[in-house]
């Protein structure tokens, strides 16, 4: 890089999207894990839960939530289990990438 030079975070991914399609999915992925460990850690902020209470009621282990809430993958099963322990329902939008 040259001295005096910047890139711009958002620049930098959007050219690396338009060079490397395997980029740009592996980075939608994450964005998409990330985005539901958002959701879900609002969520339960948002209905004063601490991790613990919000795994007793979904009957998961703590470390499970935490796990979750990192960013870590889980199944749809056991997201619906804690989004529903909340009160509340998943949704799913499909949408181009």
């Amino acid at each position: 890089m040259m001295a005096g030079k910047t890139t711009n975070f958002n620049d930098y991914i959007q050219a690396e999207f338009n060079k490397d399609l395997a980029f740009k999915a592996g980075v939608e992925r994450e964005s998409a894990k990330l985005d539901a460990a958002v959701a879900l850690s609002a969520a339960r902020r948002a209905a004063g839960l601490t991790q613990q209470a919000l795994a007793d009621r979904a009957k998961v282990p703590q470390s499970t939530v935490a796990r979750i809430e990192r960013g870590a993958n889980t199944s749809i099963d056991t997201y619906g289990k804690l989004v529903n322990a909340l009160g509340m329902k998943v949704v799913f939008e499909v949408t181009p990438l």
